[in-house]
């Protein structure tokens, strides 16, 4: 494992551009695609490109908003201090990235967006722990560990398509109903299937750590650094001005506990109506970004810290602010042309009763290269899923669930939602994705057996 993870690092490294190059390709493969397998002239398609290209602005701004309160609540004092007490726990290399692999997997399944923060963190702390100490960790491989978390999210409590079909008013509901949590998250297969990882993949991953003289250290200047603002955000300065007593009215304001708790009571409020009225259904994107905001808001105490805690975030934010119209522009193409139907049907044609979930969980990570997002995927591809489903009377339980299982398994090699993580680190996609496809070829397996035999 050591020497194929090095072998597809030292690939990647030198082949694998940058994620938003990536994503320029990624349209223009698919456009290639939309004029041989549809009947779209090129002229319609860069219609089709255009005409996609807006439309995942509130779904790209929610993304934002996760990733900045997420960064911005990892980044209270409480938080950092707990990460900074688990990176003293490993004693050797090995430890330290099987550490960082399975709470990052374990934060993947409470929520998405806290994994890829949070990873993040974990890594650069286990790493500085690991330098002060005097062991000798191979930080692309710690950085990889802490992206472990988006191969099995969604198969956790923040899951896009699973809480979609349980949610009233959701855009298949005429054509499937319903379909609670019973039958997607909470069935076996997928409990013994996510199980399985959060425990497989810490293990492949230290098992891949190099011997010591082909280590590559942290950089020195992460290394002795609390990185992007980080410590500023942690433990910011009261105010500008000097004792309490010279504070201006503005800066008074800037540092109120009052405005800070009149939000907080508000916010707790209207958490807890939304779930006594809707149960597990109001975990929608939206109330995991409110409950990030509302903690973040408490644990940093006054208005100005957690200005100043955001405004660190947005740098980790960046890539899906510019790269989310360029997705919906490859969208736009796949579903106004008919595309992802096309390649959907190929999968379908070649099923069976017992195969079908399989061909659509390697159909879905197929779609998921070309549409990285776990919502996005489940509008484009979950009408044909349902479709092709209910026309051979099989179980829309597992259909929903083998897509989440495609889109979260080639995660590993799309770049995308490891953005925050590759800008707070300092690395390169090609630096990490060697070794998280390695993970990937074993959770292919796994998640193979569990849709096709497990009940």
């Amino acid at each position: 494992m050591q020497r194929i993870g090095e072998a597809l690092s030292r690939f990647t490294h030198r082949y694998v551009p940058d994620s938003f190059i990536f994503a320029i390709l990624l349209t223009l493969v698919v456009y290639a695609m939309g004029l041989v397998f549809t009947d779209r002239g090129p002229y319609q398609l860069v219609l089709d490109w255009y005409g996609g290209f807006w439309n995942l602005l509130a779904f790209g701004m929610q993304m934002t908003l996760i990733l900045v309160t997420g960064y911005a609540l990892a980044n209270t004092a409480v938080v950092r201090r707990g990460l900074q007490r688990l990176a003293d726990w490993p004693r050797s290399p090995r430890q330290a990235v099987a550490l960082v692999a399975f709470v990052t997997g374990a934060l993947g399944l409470i929520n998405y967006g806290l994994s890829l923060v949070a990873g993040a963190l974990l890594a650069l702390e286990v790493g500085r722990s690991c330098a002060r100490r005097g062991i000798k960790v191979h930080f692309p491989l710690l950085v990889a560990a802490g992206y472990i978390g988006l191969m099995i999210w969604h198969g956790g409590l923040s899951g896009s398509a699973p809480l979609t079909v349980n949610t009233p008013g959701h855009f298949l509901e005429q054509q499937m109903g319903l379909l609670p949590l019973t039958e997607t998250l909470f069935r076996p297969f997928n409990i013994i299937v996510v199980l399985v990882l959060l425990f497989l993949s810490p293990w492949i991953m230290a098992r891949m750590h190099p011997a010591d003289g082909e280590v590559v250290a942290m950089p020195p200047a992460l290394a002795g650094s609390s990185g992007n603002g980080a410590a500023a955000a942690a433990e910011p300065p009261l105010a500008s001005g000097g004792p309490a007593e010279q504070l201006t009215l503005a800066e008074r304001l800037e540092n109120s506990r009052v405005l800070v708790g009149l939000v907080v009571v508000a916010g707790v409020v209207s958490i807890v109506s939304a779930f006594a009225q809707k149960g597990i259904a109001a975990l929608d994107i939206n109330m995991v970004i409110f409950i990030f905001l509302v903690l973040g808001l408490l644990l940093h105490g006054t208005p100005i810290r957690y200005a100043q805690a955001v405004a660190d975030g947005v740098r980790s934010a960046s890539g899906v602010i510019l790269q989310f119209p360029f997705y919906a522009g490859i969208m736009g193409i796949m579903t106004s042309s008919g595309l992802v139907a096309v390649i959907a049907n190929w999968f379908v044609a070649i099923s069976t009763p017992l195969t079908f979930p399989f061909w659509i969980f390697v159909s879905a990570a197929l779609v998921n290269l070309a549409v990285p997002s776990g919502g996005g995927q489940w509008a484009v591809q979950g009408p044909i899923v349902i479709q092709a489903a209910q026309a051979l009377n099989l179980d829309l339980g597992k259909a929903v669930m083998a897509v989440a299982f495609g889109d979260e398994l080639t995660n590993m090699i799309q770049p995308f939602w490891a953005l925050p993580l590759l800008g707070m680190t300092g690395l390169r996609a090609g630096q990490i994705l060697g070794y998280t496809a390695v993970v990937m070829l074993a959770a292919f397996v796994v998640m193979s057996v569990g849709l096709v035999l497990l009940p």
